[in-house]
């Protein structure tokens, strides 16, 4: 499984940093793979550690959602995002970067971060494998987490609105992968059992979106 991660990052960032349409963008907490013309990441990878989410006095969230100053031009995105009926999604969690700093805390409100996700999606089993990971970091340390986007159901403004939001989490102490597919849409969260995955599963629902991931696999 390990084979698979590494083998998944080294094509998937190598294909999309040749992509004209994408760009890798590097920040202190996270690094964005981010399309440019569907406005939302492709790609979202951090590490969740315990000293990262277990401070005594975490900055607090602002809910200031900005431009990503590294690609102003693409990401001016406030103004589809408002009355659109979607939640700014967090890629990289808010509450995995307030230990870390005003400034840190505020890289993970940029659009390069967001996507747009139905209400019942991000405050549903997206935010609960978010406090899950948490605890994993809390536990075992560290955490490494991955994160994207597939596909489009329609646009908002200028932002596509993904049909799939993904996530790997590799729990490094016990050399452990998960594997998580969300439907984005509007139905109750089931449980997070119900978007885990075995990893032929997400090869085949992901990995089809882009052709390249496992052409040599």
């Amino acid at each position: 499984m390990k084979k698979f991660i590494l083998f998944f990052l080294v094509c998937f960032i190598g294909k999309t940093v040749l992509s004209q349409d994408t760009v890798r963008l590097v920040h202190k907490n996270y690094t964005t793979v981010f399309s440019k013309s569907k406005k939302y990441p492709v790609l979202v990878e951090w590490w969740v550690t315990k000293q990262k989410v277990t401070c005594t006095t975490p900055v607090p969230r602002s809910d200031k959602f900005l431009p990503d100053p590294l690609l102003k031009e693409h990401t001016k995105l406030q103004e589809s995002y408002t009355k659109s009926g979607f939640d700014r999604g967090h890629m990289s969690p808010a509450a995995d970067n307030q230990c870390s700093g005003t400034d840190v805390l505020n890289e993970s409100f940029y659009f390069t971060n967001m996507s747009p996700q139905y209400h019942s999606l991000n405050a549903g089993d997206w935010k609960k494998l978010e406090m899950e990971t948490r605890e994993l970091s809390k536990k075992f340390d560290s955490v490494k987490v991955w994160c994207g986007n597939v596909g489009e159901i329609k646009k908002i403004g200028l932002v596509s609105v993904p049909e799939l939001c993904w996530k790997v989490i590799y729990i490094k102490s016990q050399n452990k992968y998960e594997y998580y597919i969300f439907k984005n849409t509007k139905d109750k969260p089931n449980g997070l059992e119900d978007e885990k995955v075995t990893i032929e599963q997400f090869k085949k629902r992901v990995g089809n979106k882009f052709e390249f991931l496992f052409t040599s696999f």
